[in-house]
């Protein structure tokens, strides 16, 4: 039994502790929030400024992100039910923090190049860019959910399945993996036309 002067320490879901994971990619290290949370749910807090999706957890992020219009929109319960059961199913397959592994998952998947459209003259040419770091983060969240989403349609393995599979891909830096070759294609794009 704990005192009153001893701390509890915050895990995930009560099971997963955020000590010890961390940010390898510099450019990432600000956009990838790894504040302690028991459940990623911080009731819309952040949507009012600017930026502020910076200070979400990175494990709320990724649920939000399964919440795209089908058969999730709007049911959060459900989606952090998915995340729940896609962790317990990376730390059973891996033995390792599901929460290292979505981190490292997120640095491989994350774009570093795009291409933007300048017109000249009536002519359109397509202009080499570099991807700003809360994009980044953005894009690499939003290709793993569509990975997980494509993969579980008309397929018997369920979404939570999927997830586990996309973010153990991503993280080992598989070309398996839908984000991974999503970030490969972009950045060939991107390389052709600087």
């Amino acid at each position: 039994m704990k005192t009153l002067g001893e701390k509890q320490e915050i895990k995930l879901f009560e099971k997963w502790s955020f000590e010890g994971v961390e940010v390898k990619d510099f450019g990432l290290q600000r956009y990838i929030s790894l504040k302690p949370v028991v459940s990623p749910h911080s009731m819309g807090r952040h949507e009012h400024k600017r930026f502020r999706k910076a200070n979400v957890n990175i494990a709320e992020r990724l649920t939000n992100n399964l919440m795209r219009p089908g058969k999730n929109a709007g049911k959060k319960a459900r989606a952090i039910n998915i995340v729940r059961s896609a962790f317990e199913i990376i730390n059973i397959r891996t033995g390792k923090n599901p929460i290292a592994i979505l981190v490292k998952a997120v640095e491989n998947s994350a774009p570093c190049e795009d291409t933007t459209r300048v017109s000249y003259g009536g002519v359109v040419y397509h202009l080499s860019i570099d991807v700003a770091p809360q994009r980044r983060v953005d894009l690499a969240l939003r290709n793993i959910c569509e990975g997980a989403r494509h993969a579980s349609i008309n397929n018997p393995r369920s979404t939570e399945e999927c997830l586990a599979e996309e973010l153990v891909l991503a993280a080992n830096h598989d070309i398996k993996s839908y984000a991974v070759s999503k970030r490969n294609e972009r950045e060939r794009v991107a390389q052709s036309s600087r």
